[in-house]
This record gives C-alpha cells, structure tokens and sequence, in this order.
C-alpha cells in the first residue's frame, strides 16, 4: 500500500538494543581512516585500548533499528529515498563499552506534494540499558522521493544552519581510504550500493560510494583534530545536510567558521571540486 501520513506518523518502530566494547569503538575509528599513522599518540587515543576515547559520531551507529523504511508496513518506496540530513546531540561523553537501548520514534513528515516526495523526520535516543540514563540522541531526516502527496499540513522545511559569508578560520584536508566504504560496512551499514560495483552502476553511479554518515564521521573527527585537541568530549552536537556522494579514496576538505563554541562547517570534494556536506554546524562544550 502506499505511504499515509497518519499512519507513518504513529508508527510503531521496535526498541533496539546493542551491547558493544572498545573493539567495536576501535573499529568505528579505524574505519573512517583514523590510524594511518600508527606513531600518531592523538590518533591512537581512538584506536588503541590505552586512554581510549570513542568518537562522538559513533552515536549514530548505535542500537540501530535497521532498515525500517522497508522493513517495516511504512508504505514507503524504500528504493527511492535518500539519507538528506543527520544530527547528533550529545548528552555525555560516549562510554568505551556499554549496552543500550534505541528508542526510535517518527517526529514530524512534510509532504513536499505530489510528484515532489516528503520529508520524514525520525529520531532515536540512546540509553543505558542498566540506568536509563540519557547517552545521545540521533536525528535523521529522509526524502522519500516517491512519496509526495502522503497528506498532513501543507508547510516549508525549516530553513537550514547558514554558512558565513567569510573565508573559513580554519581547513582540514582528510584523504579517504580506496576500501573505506567496505570498512565502514562493518559498523552495520550492510547496503550492497556501498560494496557491490554491478548495484552501484544499476543505481546510478560509477563504482560504489561511501555511506554518508562516513562522511559524517570524517567532519566529526575534523572538528576534533582541528579544534578540540584530540579530545572528544568537546564535542557536545554535530548536524550537517548531504549534498553529493563521494567516492572512496577521494579527498575531503572540511572548511571550518568559529563563532564563539558554534562551530560551522562544509565538506568539499578536492578532486571533483563538489560539496558532499553543506550547513554543517556543531557546538562545542
């Protein structure tokens, strides 16, 4: 059946729950290319169990519900939507090993109208599973391309974080790994677009590209290499808006505004010359 607007709204999406340890924050790390230089003492604070810290932007993996876009009796065309937009909201420093729970629930849709798809917005906080203490809360916004026309109130998008109209204060140059894409998998993203060449070329795309919330990871673990020395409790929220896909083994340019602990941020594509990540804005603790 096709998507409704009243029924995606109340939708039922089951609690998830994950139990990780330190390898599983290691490999997150490693997987966005954090290690390359394995005589780096700041890198290894994110790879080696010695003093390790988990990256902030490993809130976004988990206790992932899965796919329930097309799991679950959403209505949606799942083959048509894309990831548009990703926020983070840090409520304390991620544990190195923890088991928790993500409770996910749908928070608002705008039906852009027939013809020109809707916008769903979906939240999952995450909490532990032994105190109920609040951890972080993932925010995720999808463009249903195929669901325009769904109903609810005709309203516009909010408007998205603006960049100063200034030369960045500060730019970070990452270069992606060529199998990052398969590395980030690990982490649960198992969507053959990001593996399997024959599927990415069926979609659309030369070769396989890399899962957004890698790019995500990448500007995360910037604003801490470039602002925060090395330390990841300073990071206290993070959101972007993806605006072109990369491909692994390209280089990222993070271009950084400060304004007080507002952080603002946009990713280009050096090779391409594109921007993969736009409206980035953290806050800083």
């Amino acid at each position: 059946m096709a998507a409704n607007y009243d029924q995606l709204l109340n939708l039922k999406i089951p609690d998830s729950r994950q139990t990780y340890s330190a390898h599983d924050v290691m490999r997150y790390a490693l997987s966005l290319g954090i290690g390359a230089d394995p005589t780096d003492a700041a890198q290894l604070k994110f790879v080696y169990e010695k003093n390790l810290q988990a990256l902030p932007t490993f809130g976004v993996v988990l206790a992932h519900p899965g796919f329930w876009a097309r799991d679950l009796d959403t209505g949606i065309d799942w083959k048509k939507i894309v990831h548009a937009e990703q926020g983070l909201i840090l409520h304390q420093p991620l544990p190195t090993a923890a088991s928790v729970i993500g409770r996910s629930r749908i928070v608002d849709i705008i039906d852009k109208g027939e013809g020109k798809g809707a916008l769903v917005y979906y939240e999952r906080t995450i909490v532990d599973a032994n105190t109920d203490a609040l951890i972080c809360t993932s925010t995720q916004t999808v463009f249903c391309r195929g669901d325009g026309g769904i109903g609810g109130p005709q309203r516009s998008a909010p408007a998205p974080h603006l960049i100063a109209q200034r030369a960045p204060d500060y730019v970070c140059e990452i270069k992606t790994l060529p199998q990052m894409a398969l590395l980030y998998r690990l982490n649960g993203d198992m969507n053959p677009l990001h593996a399997d060449p024959e599927i990415a070329q069926q979609a659309g795309f030369e070769r396989p590209i890399l899962q957004g919330l890698a790019t995500f990871g990448i500007a995360g673990y910037a604003l801490i290499k470039t602002l925060c020395e090395y330390d990841a409790a300073r990071i206290a929220q993070i959101s972007a808006r993806f605006t072109a896909p990369v491909f692994p083994g390209e280089t990222l340019r993070v271009d950084l505004w400060r304004d007080a602990n507002e952080i603002s941020f946009v990713i280009t594509v050096v090779e391409r010359n594109v921007i993969a990540i736009n409206n980035g804005r953290a806050a800083l603790n």
